[in-house]
């Protein structure tokens, strides 16, 4: 069976799909004061967050319109299936159902699926990792929908903030409490909830043990880890991310972690130096 995979950018690509017909990025547009970034192949990082810095406005996210996805969803795959960040954090998954009941309108009987995967950044490119998994395998179509339904359900995702300045331009920090964190050098380590809204789990005195604690909190959590693929994305930050795998191979047995760099969406999320985990 051919499939396409679409997935918005939010969720980091891994370098093989770039070049892969079956997997696809439909951009988000993020807005720094006046400026209006898409997030696409075009999107500089560096100069993204220098941007961001100078900025006293928090940086915004627009989700893809209905007929973005419905471009996307457009194609001779016979099962094709959409990744979107949580449904708490953005309208990219209703959009992406509106998109898919556009084309259905249009071609009766095609197979599309959206997982609204009640994560986002790296915990999306996992989900999409399971879906090709699936489908390499010979599942049925609905066989993938139910298995890949059932390891959103169990997937976790965290993080820690090395620059707590977007939580405060966007009012979820007060600024007396940024500067005495920042002063202190308090790091919060923040998860996922089940319903895919983020939580603070935690926080500690420096990066460093931040993210061991962050580290004893993913082992707590995951069951039947040898059979598991644990994926780090950093924005700007592959020293930090290669010292936390090295910190995360030491307590646990995988079968695999794969690092990648945060692309736009996720770096306006983790800002300069954060660092987020998925398993």
């Amino acid at each position: 069976m051919s499939y396409k995979i679409v997935i918005d950018s939010c969720g980091e690509l891994l370098e093989q799909w770039k070049q892969d017909e079956r997997f696809a990025s439909v951009p988000l547009t993020l807005t720094v004061g006046s400026e209006n970034i898409i997030d696409d192949e075009t999107f500089n990082q560096a100069d993204f967050l220098q941007k961001v810095a100078a900025c006293p406005e928090c940086p915004k996210s627009a989700c893809p319109s209905p007929e973005s996805y419905r471009k996307a969803f457009d194609c001779e795959a016979e099962h094709i299936y959409c990744v979107t960040l949580s449904s708490e954090l953005s309208g990219s998954y209703n959009s992406a159902v509106l998109g898919a009941s556009l084309l259905h309108e249009e071609k009766k009987g095609v197979q599309i699926h959206v997982f609204n995967s009640c994560s986002a950044s790296i915990g999306q490119t996992l989900i999409a990792m399971k879906i090709a998994q699936c489908e390499d395998a010979g599942l049925p179509f609905e066989d993938v929908v139910s298995v890949v339904n059932k390891y959103i359900e169990e997937q976790h995702t965290f993080f820690v903030l090395e620059n707590l300045e977007t939580l405060r331009k966007n009012g979820r920090l007060s600024r007396v409490k940024a500067l005495v964190a920042t002063a202190l050098k308090i790091k919060p380590i923040m998860g996922s909830t089940p319903e895919g809204t983020i939580c603070q789990l935690d926080q500690a005195r420096g990066m460093n043990k931040a993210l061991v604690k962050m580290v004893d909190k993913i082992v707590e959590v995951t069951e039947n880890s040898e059979n598991k693929i644990l994926a780090i994305s950093h924005c700007n930050s592959p020293k930090k991310a290669n010292m936390l795998k090295e910190a995360i191979q030491e307590k646990m047995k995988l079968a695999d972690i794969v690092v990648l760099d945060t692309a736009g969406v996720s770096s306006m999320y983790a800002n300069d130096g954060g660092i987020i985990v998925a398993v």
